[in-house]
């Protein structure tokens, strides 16, 4: 069935009706419009930055917030009742003071990086373990490919704010290159699914 919707025509100020060319998601189809702006709209000042997000934020020079819109992306605390559910992709907006960032990880799919304030400087690893970096300033971006071991950092002297995105609903634990930060990734997403389970 092709839906109809009734859209202005800024000319005449008359109606046309045009089809739509793609069906609604099962779990939104009979939801009214501010149904969904309910479900599909979370506003920054409705977030409150958390710094346990990720296993090494709590390490000095790993500090950092995550803000979450759509979805858990890397916390894995995919069921927070307060972000928008995600269904392909996951959203969210990191605060890291001067001198934090990320330690090196990898994901199962690609994370993008998108400059929304400072300076951000961004570092990929080969297969040989060569690293290279690069500096990115605001509205820079960087897609870090699948299984690329890449960190992130604030080198300058104000905040950086960096949009996230990673290309999986409900991604698995960070890759963390470190061993011992990558045991305790897995410890803590293991914990956070038991707590999902027996919820």
């Amino acid at each position: 069935m092709v839906q109809t919707c009734r859209k202005p025509v800024e000319s005449t100020g008359e109606k046309t009706v045009t089809a739509v060319k793609h069906q609604r998601a099962p779990e939104i189809r009979n939801l009214s419009n501010e149904e969904i702006f309910s479900r599909c709209v979370r506003r920054f000042n409705q977030t409150e930055g958390d710094w346990n997000a990720f296993a090494d934020a709590q390490i000095e020079g790993h500090r950092r917030a995550q803000h979450r819109f759509i979805g858990g992306g890397g916390s894995g605390k995919h069921d927070d009742p307060d972000v928008v559910q995600a269904g392909h992709f996951t959203l969210s907006v990191m605060l890291m003071p001067p001198g934090q960032g990320a330690s090196e990880h990898t994901h199962e799919v690609e994370e993008v990086l998108f400059v929304l304030q400072g300076e951000l400087t961004v570092t990929i690893q080969d297969e040989q373990g060569r690293t290279s970096a690069r500096a990115l300033s605001r509205w820079d971006c960087i897609s870090c490919p699948a299984g690329v071991p890449h960190g992130f950092w604030n080198r300058g002297t104000g905040d950086v704010y960096v949009q996230v995105m990673i290309g999986k609903a409900r991604p698995g634990p960070v890759g963390y290159t470190d061993e011992r930060i990558y045991a305790d990734e897995v410890e803590r997403t293991r914990q956070l699914a038991g707590a999902r389970a027996a919820g």
